[in-house]
């Protein structure tokens, strides 16, 4: 994940490439509920600062990120999941009776693998990306760009060029990483 970005636009067909590499992941039952919601105009990149900084914005702890020429907010559809698992080869499973019969929501799943390929192949092809979510802005953000009801956002790629300034550590980054956690053949 970085936090800094130059501000050079990123080209728009690799961008839409490298969106269909990452959607294209298992789903499951082949629902394919995900959709990218892409933010790359200077408009429109201000408009989503705006909407989730408001006044905090010029007191940010991470400006650079601030500088990413591309937000992709990742969108599932949790209804398409359950419209797929109503149909003849999956009714067996009672998946399709609503939302609440998935006692695992794999559209969160499905959007994860997504989004992890999504930040893996931008890193491959030399850029820079961090994955953040938006808490308490989901609705307004969903609500100004005219996402139908009952999608959810799942969280927000930011996509840009590298830059040689130095990386601000995140808040976490001192946090050792967690050792035993293979279990084989039991806890």
């Amino acid at each position: 994940m970085r936090r800094v970005f130059a501000p050079d636009p990123v080209d728009a067909a690799w961008l839409d490439a490298t969106l269909d590499v990452a959607r294209q992941v298992p789903s499951a039952g082949n629902s394919q509920g995900l959709e990218w919601l892409v933010l790359d105009t200077p408009d429109a990149t201000d408009g989503y600062w705006s909407i989730t900084l408001g006044e905090r914005r010029a007191g940010f702890a991470y400006q650079g990120l601030l500088a990413a020429p591309v937000l992709v907010v990742a969108i599932v559809d949790p209804d398409t999941y359950v419209a797929r698992y109503a149909e003849d080869d999956k009714v067996r499973s009672g998946l399709g009776s609503g939302t609440e019969a998935w006692s695992v929501p794999y559209w969160w799943v499905d959007a994860g693998m997504a989004i992890q390929t999504l930040l893996l192949a931008v890193e491959e092809a030399g850029m820079s990306a961090c994955f953040f979510g938006l808490f308490d802005h989901e609705g307004a953000v969903l609500a100004a760009h005219s996402v139908p009801v009952g999608r959810r956002a799942v969280g927000t790629i930011a996509i840009g060029h590298r830059t040689a300034e130095p990386e601000p550590p995140g808040r976490s980054a001192s946090r050792p990483r967690r050792g035993a956690v293979i279990h084989r053949g039991g806890w």
